[in-house]
């Protein structure tokens, strides 16, 4: 059984999420253009997640003379994967009904709820 991943706090799941944006090795200039729109931060801000990053073991960091490559060693499905168990029973004691309430109560729209049935029933989940 894989070791579980633990819960990221809100700014280094921001971080993370440009990381697998990118093809990896990624550069913290490729990092800092995807989070200009959404989540600008300081140069030395971005640096000091990434090191806790590397220290949970989410990223590999390459050195190269001065500059540094960035590897995820987390992939995002395997994440997220573990973060909606977590969530499931955590929040909704593991049962499936009332997270499909919570999620239905959530503002999902028609149209995603349809699409959600579509792909249970297809299987594709």
């Amino acid at each position: 059984m894989k070791p579980s991943i633990r819960k990221l706090p809100d700014a280094e799941l921001e971080v993370m999420q440009a990381v697998w944006e990118c093809t990896p090795p990624v550069s913290r200039t490729d990092i800092e253009t995807i989070l200009q729109e959404s989540h600008p931060m300081a140069p030395t801000t971005l640096l000091t997640l990434l090191t806790r990053l590397s220290e949970k073991g989410f990223l590999r960091i390459e050195k190269t003379g001065r500059r540094s490559q960035y590897i995820p060693l987390v992939k995002k499905d395997r994440y997220l994967a573990e973060q909606s168990r977590r969530f499931l029973d955590k929040l909704c004691g593991g049962s499936l009904s009332a997270f499909a309430t919570a999620l239905c109560d959530s503002g999902l729209t028609r149209e995603e709820i349809d699409e959600l049935r579509d792909l249970l029933e297809k299987g594709n989940l």
